[in-house]
């Protein structure tokens, strides 16, 4: 058996554009947080790329798919790409027949990259480098590898369970999100944080992207088809409702509470429908994408809002977009999935199955528990021998010049 020319140079594209979001989600939080921290926002997420490559090649894919019939973690015997040869094809398990393995690492390698980079931005503008390093090859590791694996490798005992999840929303959102809400209550409030709230220094770099992040969504949800099929397209087409209708919900519900539709809100909102719709993207029709996407903008929304209103200080809102949007899209795929888009598939409750609702509940739960109890430990001792925040200091000046010494903008060229 060799690979299918067709599908593998979509797979590739598809890596591709995945790997675009990595950056493009740099210049989405570089825009929110303020000018002094822009550089610093920017190259978190380029660094984290770099070292999660690395990471995923030695031992992290082999982890979440080494051969094993271990339901939990898998081994070591794909380490640095072991056994994973040019002409490698996946185990028929896989039910990827037009790719090889290679070409699967490569894509995988795309998710375990940004998945980590999104939890950043809920301690941004106070967490040392160090310790930020430490904590993404930790979290890697110990969190990132094992939910694929129980999600994604067919011998995880989540896929086992009859779980299903087509692109990553209880692997990617809801393990980032819930990270996060542990990050930011370990990290701790940045000082003066109620002068600064939600004053976003450069509006232009998160609409960029936003924008960017749209369009290597398209890779991220209809790439993991693993084809080109007509189930890519499809999920294509739902991925890209399910942000528009979000973009709009969340922009009346910005009009309702603020008054006006804030640029930075419309385009959080579109984040907020692709997380919600990444799940689903495999398994539902469009109606259900704009319903999906509707729903998504409201909720996120609403609880960034009830956020800005509490002590908490998840600084750019990881948790109100990315984690209640996967978990909404989580469960929804459990309403609204059915096999008429794809046969590989499920049912939902609306299609005449309400165990499926029961067991993607399950699922979300278990990564809830699972992503935040392990995030709040690690990072806990972490700070124990590296310690996570900068000082009061290094973070009044702004990190650009404490950490790396250098400015997004020169003195002469500083924006008016």
């Amino acid at each position: 058996m060799s690979a299918n020319p067709g599908d593998t140079a979509w797979m590739t594209m598809a890596a591709a554009l995945v790997m675009l979001m990595t950056p493009a989600l740099g210049f989405f939080y570089g825009g929110l947080v303020r000018r002094k921290n822009i550089a610093y926002t920017i190259v978190q997420c380029f660094a984290i790329f770099a070292v999660v490559t690395l990471v995923w090649t030695f031992w992290g894919y082999s982890l979440a798919f080494g051969i094993s019939p271990n339901a939990y973690i898998g081994n070591l015997n794909k380490a640095l790409l072991n056994n994973v040869g040019v002409q490698t094809m996946l185990p028929t398990s896989f039910n990827l027949p037009g790719i090889t393995e290679l070409n699967y690492y490569v894509f995988q390698l795309m998710f375990a990259a940004i998945t980590p980079a999104l939890i950043v931005g809920a301690f941004a503008e106070r967490i040392k480098f160090r310790s930020l390093l430490i904590f993404i090859v930790l979290w890697s590791t110990i969190v990132y590898s094992p939910i694929a694996r129980w999600v994604w490798d067919p011998n995880g005992w989540i896929k086992q369970l009859g779980a299903i999840d087509f692109a990553g929303g209880t692997v990617v959102h809801v393990s980032a999100g819930l990270s996060a809400l542990a990050a930011a209550i370990v990290v701790g409030p940045r000082f003066k944080r109620e002068n600064i709230e939600g004053k976003p220094s450069n509006v232009p770099f998160v609409i960029l992207g936003a924008a960017l992040l749209w369009f290597g969504w398209f890779g991220f949800n209809a790439g993991s088809a693993g084809s080109a099929s007509p189930l890519a397209v499809s999920a294509f087409v739902v991925t890209n409702l399910a942000a528009a209708a979000a973009t709009v919900s969340y922009m009346i519900v910005d009009v309702l509470i603020k008054g006006k539709p804030t640029a930075t809100g419309i385009a959080i909102g579109a984040v907020c429908g692709l997380v919600a719709i990444t799940p689903a993207s495999g398994f539902v029709t469009p109606t259900a994408a704009i319903i999906i996407g509707l729903i998504a903008g409201v909720l996120s929304n609403l609880v960034s809002t009830w956020r800005v209103r509490t002590h908490l200080d998840d600084t750019l809102d990881v948790f109100a977009c990315h984690g209640v949007s996967g978990i909404w899209g989580s469960i929804a795929t459990g309403l609204f999935a059915t096999t008429a888009v794809n046969v590989a598939g499920k049912n939902g409750l609306f299609y005449g199955n309400p165990g499926q609702l029961l067991i993607q509940t399950e699922a979300v739960v278990v990564v809830i528990a699972f992503a935040f109890t392990v995030s709040f430990v690690l990072l806990k001792i972490i700070n124990r021998f590296s310690k996570l925040r900068v000082t009061p200091e290094e973070e009044e000046q702004g990190l650009d010049l404490s950490i790396h010494g250098e400015e997004a903008y020169s003195p002469s060229d500083t924006p008016s």
